[in-house]
């Protein structure tokens, strides 16, 4: 399937622990992954939303900067929704986890409600009544489903409360051990849920059986990737760092499986950290990794 690329920029940390993010959309650009792409595929390239960097908010300690995390998710969803309206696939360059939440609510808001694929180093399922230091991109799929406790207004982006149910969500490619309070609830809440031993054991199959989950739960699914699902000793990218993780290899055959899919319809890119880059070589080399796996047959 030939997929039709809108790029939209979410140039933001306001969800995250601390300021960084919120450089990665054009770090991406600056390495080359818009033109790659190009090379292959129809690309345009929307811009930016209004950015944001973080900054303390003792006001609200238990989800810090939640009105600027609702302000770039609800802008997301308008530039996702007029992509959807007009038959492209969004490629949403974040920015902290929560710019997912645009993802999904511009898809609501186009009338295509979706599944989503999760990949990620952890499901994002705190609350702030679990999480003590409120950064909401730990609590953006909590968000996304409505779980108790979350914050209304970052719940309510889409207009629909809540945006997914579990039965819409497959989490892909972390390595949480049993009896953690995230693993726990994804069992608790019945979530499709394909660990990252899967996907070392064999990537294809374990990115066809996340595919085929999504395919079967909605008319089509959008998948969030947080580069915090990646080892972090090969591929030191993500803003909190994993030191287990997927290799780039897998992920690229699991981006491609799933973009492969007639029902894929958008993407989500996040929590890449260009103060941790050890080099100027590695974020060029993800760039061409991830642009294959976008636009491979």
């Amino acid at each position: 399937m030939v997929v039709l690329w809108d790029v939209i920029g979410a140039p933001s940390s306001a969800g995250a622990h601390t300021p960084g993010v919120e450089q990665a959309p054009a770090a991406l650009r600056e390495a080359g992954l818009v033109e790659l792409l190009r090379q292959a595929v129809e690309v345009d390239d929307t811009g930016d939303v209004r950015p944001f960097r973080w900054r303390p908010d003792p006001a609200r300690p238990d989800g810090q900067n939640a009105a600027e995390v609702r302000r770039v998710a609800t802008d997301v969803a308008h530039r996702v929704e007029a992509s959807v309206r007009r038959g492209r696939a969004p490629l949403v360059l974040g920015g902290d986890c929560t710019v997912t939440l645009g993802l999904v609510a511009g898809h609501e808001r186009a009338g295509s409600p979706v599944a989503l694929v999760y990949v990620d180093g952890g499901p994002d399922l705190y609350t702030p009544l679990t999480r003590q230091n409120g950064n909401l991109d730990a609590m953006g799929l909590a968000h996304l489903l409505g779980l108790p406790g979350t914050l209304p207004e970052v719940a309510a982006v889409g207009g629909v409360v809540p945006l997914l149910t579990p039965e819409r969500v497959v989490v892909y490619g972390d390595s949480l051990p049993p009896g953690d309070h995230e693993y726990d609830l994804v069992a608790a809440l019945g979530i499709a849920y394909v660990p990252a031993s899967e996907v070392h054991d064999d990537p294809v199959a374990a990115a066809q059986r996340a595919r085929a989950a999504a395919e079967a739960a909605a008319g089509s699914f959008v998948v969030h990737f947080d580069v915090d699902v990646l080892n972090f000793v090969e591929a030191p990218l993500a803003d909190v760092p994993e030191p287990a993780g997927l290799t780039l290899e897998e992920a690229s055959t699991t981006l491609a499986t799933l973009v492969a899919s007639p029902r894929f319809a958008g993407l989500s890119v996040t929590e890449i950290n260009p103060d941790h880059l050890p080099d100027t070589e590695l974020l060029p080399r993800f760039a061409r990794i991830l642009a294959r796996a976008l636009t491979a047959d």
